[in-house]
């Protein structure tokens, strides 16, 4: 399954209407050791761009925005457990998904390397 990236360094992988969310490696990189993940609340409606939760770190607390619209489903709580797994293995990792995603809300996110030339140019 292809991964698609935002500017503001989420990656969802789309299965039907479904997409898995996560940070990438550069986000997880810049945060430093993840200490803490807010689990989004199941059937929150989102819009791109809406803060979907907050992600703490020995350094900063940064918020993860959605990229595509849709309603959150299932969150990933082994991160309550174990937040370092977003550092250990961020681009596997999912926080949550969302139900509801049209397939065209893809259209403005990046693909692999598109999102790899991105980050090199930060």
């Amino acid at each position: 399954m292809a991964k698609f990236y935002a500017e503001s360094h989420e990656w969802i992988e789309l299965d039907g209407d479904t997409a898995k969310l996560g940070i990438s490696k550069y986000a997880a990189d810049s945060l430093g050791d993840i200490t803490y993940v807010e689990i989004p609340a199941p059937g929150k409606a989102v819009e791109p761009g809406d803060v979907l939760c907050t992600v703490e770190s020995v350094k900063a607390v940064s918020d993860v925005y959605s990229p595509v619209a849709g309603t959150v489903g299932e969150g990933n709580s082994d991160l309550e457990a174990d937040p370092g797994a977003l550092n250990a293995d961020p681009e596997n990792t999912w926080i949550c998904t969302i139900a509801g995603v049209k397939k065209d809300a893809v259209a403005g996110l990046m693909d692999e390397a598109a999102y790899a030339k991105y980050v090199e140019s930060l």
